[in-house]
Formats: structure tokens, sequence, C-alpha cells
């Protein structure tokens, strides 16, 4: 007997916790010496042992996960997500095999090999926060999704808090006074886009405003960010623009100086992302929200060593940092 179904059973005719089952034969954690005699006593009455791959990542043997980067690696500010997750794996004594496919690239013969490699776990990263479709050859019980869900096959996910980021924004434009405010978006079906969406109405809305949305069609690039702001200010006041990237706050950027607006004077923005070769290059530079990559990759090795003797669904959403720089005007 091994598996989910088997610690469970342990634990239930033990009268303890899952967590302490596996602390009790795995020797570590703080387990009394009854308790730690008494599990393994009905582990062996049951027949169960822990499954092996799990045991060896509470072992000596030095644990492996594998690490599926859909364009993570070639993606210079979603590559945070990577280095997280390396930084985590070494804190615990684990390593990264990593291998870099392209965008739905669910027959790529890279995870093939990667899995031939029998890895402790597998974590799948995209480079963007969206719905995908996992390989079916990687196991639900053994894989964590990074930036991304699969509504078909459950498994635990790490992801932004895309209704966070987008309520951030609103309320550091309502703190600087802006009544004025757009939020300035793409049309893409993805959680990003509807999450920022969702949370700047909402406070749009309870702070009695009426939210104005201006949505082109995607991807999120400075032509799109210049076509809708452009469409924005020809449709009424506009103080404050919240732009869904870092990209379409430079097309902001670019649109309200063809105007001869100033930023912030005459216009304040707010991206997200953090992209460092926009939101740092702009004059002035452009305040934004940073998205929590480093942090995901951190938590969904946390979550993989958690894998497989207790099985998740998890979907753990952390939060965005808002970052200061030049391009918000408090109102007088």
């Amino acid at each position: 007997m091994a598996g989910k179904e088997g610690i469970r059973a342990v634990a239930a005719r033990a009268g303890v916790s899952i967590t302490t089952v596996s602390h009790a034969l795995s020797g570590r954690g703080q387990v009394s010496a009854t308790t730690r005699e008494k599990v393994r006593r009905v582990a062996d009455e049951l027949g169960y042992r822990p499954d092996p791959l799990a045991r060896a990542m509470r072992s000596d043997r030095r644990a492996v996960l594998g690490f599926v980067s859909e364009e993570i690696a070639t993606t210079p500010y979603a590559g945070s997500i990577l280095l997280g997750a390396q930084e985590a794996a070494s804190e615990r004594g684990s390593m990264l095999m990593i291998v870099n496919v392209a965008r739905d690239a669910v027959d790529d013969p890279q995870i093939d090999a990667l899995l031939a490699h029998q890895v402790d776990a597998v974590i799948f990263a995209s480079a963007s926060n969206r719905v995908v479709t996992t390989p079916a050859r990687l196991d639900p019980t053994r894989t964590v999704l990074v930036d991304s869900r699969d509504p078909l096959r459950p498994m635990p996910s790490v992801m932004p808090d895309e209704y966070g980021i987008g309520a951030t924004a609103a309320r550091r434009l309502l703190a600087g006074g802006h009544r004025d405010v757009v939020h300035v978006t793409v049309d893409e079906d993805a959680p990003a886009v509807h999450g920022r969406e969702r949370g700047f109405r909402e406070v749009l809305t309870a702070a009695g405003l009426a939210p104005r949305v201006v949505t082109v069609p995607g991807p999120g690039t400075t032509a799109a960010g210049r076509r809708a702001t452009a469409e924005a200010l020809e449709g009424g006041p506009v103080t404050a623009v919240f732009a869904f990237n870092d990209q379409m706050a430079m097309g902001t950027y670019q649109e309200a100086a063809r105007r001869g607006l100033v930023v912030p004077d005459d216009l304040s923005v707010v991206g997200v992302d953090d992209l460092q070769l926009v939101a740092e290059a702009l004059l002035p530079g452009l305040t934004t929200i940073a998205l929590p990559h480093e942090e995901m990759g951190r938590r969904a090795v946390e979550i993989a060593f958690g894998l497989p003797e207790a099985p998740t669904t998890e979907v753990a959403q952390l939060p965005g940092r808002l970052v200061e720089r030049g391009s918000v005007a408090d109102l007088a």
C-alpha cells in the first residue's frame, strides 16, 4: 500500500495527522519516540510503504526536480521564476533539470527526456499567466504549474494575484487624487487580462466612480498602448492611465508626447511587470507593479516538496509589488 490513500489510512488508525505520519516514517520533524514507534507499527500492519520518490525527497539522496520552461529561459523578466526555483531547490539540497520548450509544445521530446531521468517532481512554468494544456504524460500528483493553470487536469499552481494588481494600481491613482482614470488593455482571453480589469473596476466602483476601460486587439505591445491611449484621450477627460503592462504604458507615453502632453504633469501612468528595459528607461521612470516572478519559483519548489504523498490542487496567488518611480503626479 502506497500513495495518498495509504498514508491517510495509517494516520486514521494511529490517530495522528498525515504530516505526523510523514515525519515519523522519514525520521524527521518533531515526533516523540512513542508516536514514531506507533506510526511505524501501524504502517507495517497495513503494509504501507512511502512512495519511493517521495522518500528520496526526504532522504539523503539528492532530490532532482524537473523544470519545464515554456519560453521562460528566453524571456528576460520572467527568467526570475527560474532563479527563484533554483535558489529554493539549492536551499533544500536539491537540483533542477531544466528544459526549455516552445509555447504550447505539448509533444516536445525534451519533456520525455526529462521524465526518463526519473525526476522526483516537475515544475511546468509559462512565460505569462494563461490557460495551458499540459502534456498528458505529466503526472498531476507530481506536477506544479507556474503562471498558468490547466482546467482539464487539476493540479497545484502558482500565479500572480491579478485582481490584486488591478486593485493596487487603481488605489494608487485614487490616492493621488485622480478621478478621470482609464484602464487601457487588450481583448485577449487570459487570466491576467480579466483579473486586472476586474480589480480596477471594483476599486473604482467602490469609490463611487464609473470605471472606464479601453480595449484594443492584443497582444499588449507598445503599438497597442498608443492605439488604446489615443482612443481614451479622445473619449473624454483623462488625468491618469493604468496600462495592462509596461509595454502598453510605453505606448501611452508616446501618444501623450505626440499630443503635447507631459508625463506626469498632464497624464499620470501606471504599468505592470517592472520590465527593466522599459520601466527604468522611460523618462520619467515608470511607476509599475512588479510581478512576483522569483517568489513564484520559490513557492513552486515548496509545493513540489510536499508531493506526491499529499497531493493538492492548491492555487497560490502571490501579490505584486508597487514600484514607485516618477510617472504619477499627486493632484493638488
